[in-house]
């Protein structure tokens, strides 16, 4: 049997076909599946170490046109040795790039070929994916003493898996076509490890019939719109795509839309809420058959309640909370909570469905509270909406008293009082003399001073100058006073 099928692959070899580096794979390849593939490489040392880099090489060829991660195609790569060993699972590799990258760093394990075992980790690994995205198990071996798969082979198979076999002519062919799935002649290739490029594309076309996403689905779904989505099989050129959709209820006529042969998705407006609607695409086109695709799916119930919360009329003590648009026909009452963030106590006020706005009283200032505002529908349903709204500061207090006693030539006393609460000091600030500069405009000087003054004696100040105090606390300046000495150039010593 091996020598017959030698002979058959080394005469198909002889036929005009283009091996996989010449072969310009059609864009639209690229986008055309989503599925899982895991490929179970024997990495025994029955398989040479150059028809296990040939075998890899072979893998990088045959998934290169496919766009990978998730919503496209995952690979997995599975080693078969005395014990198997998972190389990198279905999630890791999103690129082409990293998937090259991580296949030319593989290493052979060697060891033996415990090929049950690794398909009992295959089975564990598929069957923790998405039942709704097909599953191929890609088996790449030279053949020799594979085990007893039967079994274990019969078991992925029952999960929906299906099974693909590349051979390097060394092994048993009837384990091989009892292990994969039909149709044998496109599922199962016996050839040369020298002539393994010229299956590349028919591998390929298996795969793709395997895994080609023919479902529509619902990416996107509010009270009143759908969003549908699905792979596209056709192009502007090549035909077109017929959309039909109608509630289960049919509580009307059937809704029916054409779309141009490049569309990939379409929404559906004008829904009723809370209903359960069913939709069906059919591609049309003059090239091909394809199948219909549908989908049933349930719009989202119609909330009535705040769509816009704001606040307004903030204080220190105080926040006035609005809300929109009013339902009165459809809310009973509004409830709005609110509370000093993070963990503030809860304070809680009803309203009737016919008020918008309510002021909230008796806040501390400087806070940042949570309100939340929740609408109570007459049909007992809810919906909520939350804002952040911060008080204002308290106003500090401003300095009680400020007094100018002259003293001696361009001579002053300051003092003054202030509340002492939270007291940390005082700004002074006043004009003074300017001696080194040519014109007569006064300078502007400044000084801080610690709480515990409460008076202090000025110099070289300006005629008429402007002496004003300011109370700082820890949460700020506090209004001052200013005075003038009313004296001019007249001072008396």
């Amino acid at each position: 049997m091996r020598g017959f099928l030698l002979r058959c692959v080394l005469l198909w070899a002889t036929l005009p076909r283009s091996n996989t580096q010449s072969t310009v794979v059609p864009a639209t390849a690229l986008n055309c599946c989503e599925g899982d593939v895991l490929i179970l490489l024997d990495s025994s040392g029955s398989v040479t170490n150059y028809e296990f880099l040939r075998l890899l090489q072979f893998s990088t060829s045959l998934l290169r046109p496919f766009s990978l991660g998730s919503g496209h195609v995952r690979v997995g790569l599975l080693q078969v040795g005395t014990n198997p060993n998972l190389e990198f699972g279905l999630d890791v590799h999103n690129n082409q790039e990293s998937l090259h990258k991580a296949l030319q760093s593989v290493r052979q394990l060697q060891g033996d070929t415990n090929t049950e075992a690794a398909l009992r980790v295959a089975q564990g690994l598929l069957k923790k994916t998405d039942e709704n995205v097909p599953k191929v198990l890609l088996w790449l071996t030279d053949g020799v003493q594979p085990g007893d798969v039967d079994s274990a082979m019969g078991e992925l198979k029952a999960q929906g898996v299906s099974v693909l076999a590349v051979s390097t002519v060394h092994g048993n062919y009837q384990v091989l076509q009892r292990a994969v799935t039909p149709p044998l002649e496109s599922h199962l290739y016996s050839v040369d490890i020298d002539n393994i490029d010229i299956i590349t594309e028919d591998m390929r076309e298996a795969i793709i019939k395997i895994i080609r996403a023919e479902r529509l689905r619902v990416v996107d779904l509010t009270s009143h719109s759908a969003v549908l989505q699905w792979r596209p099989v056709l192009n502007t050129d090549s035909g077109y795509y017929d959309i039909s959709y109608n509630s289960l209820q049919k509580t009307g006529p059937e809704t029916r839309r054409t779309l141009s042969g490049d569309s990939s998705w379409v929404e559906l407006t004008n829904l009723q809420p809370d209903t359960t609607y069913t939709a069906a695409l059919r591609p049309e086109s003059n090239q091909r058959l394809y199948n219909t695709l549908s989908v049933n799916f349930t719009t989202l119930p119609d909330v009535s309640g705040p769509t816009l919360v704001s606040v307004s009329d903030t204080g220190s003590h105080q926040i006035r909370v609005s809300w929109g648009p009013l339902q009165p026909a459809q809310v009973q009452r509004y409830t709005v909570e609110y509370g000093a963030f993070p963990s503030g106590e809860v304070h809680t006020v009803t309203l009737p469905g016919q008020q918008n706005s309510t002021l909230l009283t008796g806040l501390q200032p400087g806070t940042q509270y949570l309100v939340t505002v929740c609408a109570l529908q007459r049909n007992g349903k809810e919906r909520a909406m939350s804002v952040r709204a911060c008080t204002q500061d308290a106003a500090l207090p401003a300095l009680t008293d400020l007094q100018l006693i002259p003293v001696e030539h361009q001579e002053l006393q300051v003092a003054w009082h202030a509340n002492q609460e939270g007291l940390k000091g005082y700004w002074l600030s006043w004009e003074r003399e300017n001696s080194h500069s040519h014109t007569s405009k006064p300078s502007i000087s400044s000084v801080y001073l610690p709480a515990s003054s409460s008076s202090t004696r000025l110099m070289h100040l300006a005629p008429s100058s402007r002496v004003c105090v300011s109370p700082v606390y820890s949460s700020g300046r506090g209004e001052g006073l200013c005075c003038t000495e009313e004296r001019h150039t007249d001072w008396q010593n």
